[in-house]
Parts: C-alpha cells; sequence; structure tokens
C-alpha cells in the first residue's frame, strides 16, 4: 500500500516533512518559553495560532506540488515576522529567516529559478521589514529573558536548519544527474 508521502515527488515529499515537523513542535513553543523563562507564555500561546497555516500545505501538496514548496517558505517568513512582532528583534525570532532561506534554496528545481529567485526576494524582505520597520515588540520582556529567548530560537533555529539540510541532501543532484526534468 502507497503512502500519501510516498505519491509526491521527492521535493515536495521533504517540504511536507519539514511541515510537519514544524506543525508537530508549534504546540511546544509556549511549554518551552514557560519552562526556560518563566514569562511570557501568554504571547508564547499567540504564535500557536500560525500552525493553522503550516497544516494548509499538505492540502495544497495534493493541487500543486510546486505551490506548497512555495507556501512552506512564505508562510514561514509570515510567521517569522509575526513572531518577531511578538517577541522583538532581539529575542532571536528573526533567526529564522534563515530557515526560510535555506528553504528556498532547496525547494527549487533549476527550470524553477525565477521561482527561487523571487522567494529569495520575498524573505530578505521579510528580514528588512523586522529589522527596520516593525517597531516594538507586543510582549515586553527583560534583558535576561531576553538573553533565555534568543538561546532558544538559537537553538530551535539551528535544529531546524541541520534538519532542513539533512531531509534535503542529495535531492537536487538527483535531478541534474539524470538529465531529466521532474514535474
Amino acid at each position: 500500500m502507497e503512502t500519501k508521502a510516498a505519491a509526491h515527488d521527492p521535493l515536495t515529499a521533504a517540504t511536507l516533512t519539514i511541515a510537519w515537523v514544524i506543525i508537530a513542535n508549534k504546540p511546544f513553543y509556549p511549554l518551552t518559553i514557560w519552562w526556560f523563562v518563566g514569562s511570557g507564555v501568554a504571547a508564547a500561546s499567540i504564535s500557536i495560532i500560525s500552525m493553522l497555516f503550516f497544516l494548509a500545505i499538505p492540502l495544497i501538496a495534493k493541487r500543486s506540488s510546486l505551490a506548497a514548496r512555495i507556501s512552506l517558505p512564505v508562510i514561514g517568513t509570515i510567521d517569522t515576522v509575526f513572531e518577531t512582532k511578538l517577541f522583538g528583534t532581539a529575542s532571536g525570532t528573526e533567526l529564522f529567516f534563515c530557515a526560510c532561506i535555506m528553504l528556498v534554496a532547496v525547494s527549487f528545481r533549476a527550470h524553477e529559478r525565477l521561482w527561487q529567485i523571487g522567494m529569495t526576494g520575498f524573505v530578505f524582505v521579510g528580514f528588512l521589514f523586522t529589522r527596520y520597520l516593525l517597531g516594538d515588540a507586543l510582549h515586553l520582556w527583560n534583558a535576561e529573558d531576553l538573553t533565555k529567548l534568543l538561546n532558544i530560537n538559537a537553538f530551535a533555529v539551528a535544529c531546524l536548519t541541520a534538519f532542513i539540510a539533512l531531509r534535503y541532501a542529495g535531492l537536487n543532484r538527483q535531478d541534474h544527474s539524470s538529465g531529466t526534468r521532474p514535474s
């Protein structure tokens, strides 16, 4: 019996794996904040809302592989902007733009270069927006709490980015070695 993930091309299957990992981890973020920081749990709980948008990615993949592969870094970018507004730039949430850029770097085929370039610009504009235009955080943190948040978010980004690299390892090379253009 073939699973739904097996029905997708390798890049889309990898995209869905990353989406599911994010979905599975979203509910634990407020608990992590509570455990390590002790304050800001209400603000962190608001961040779970974005899980609904990540849940749309598997549905999108049923209709379009490319749309699903575009959706993950788009939703990730919007989520990062939202999280940065909640927690502030000093919290390290902007580091998640690194994972979004990594997704853009590995999610597209050679003939989808224009999408990749456009998505790179989209993520970078998101970063510039949070860095220079977003304004103050919705939840105010003291310096000690911000240091804890930065450590939590830096660790989470490192884990997510490493997982992305491992999950996509070799997939783009398969496209080039076969000489074909997968759909």
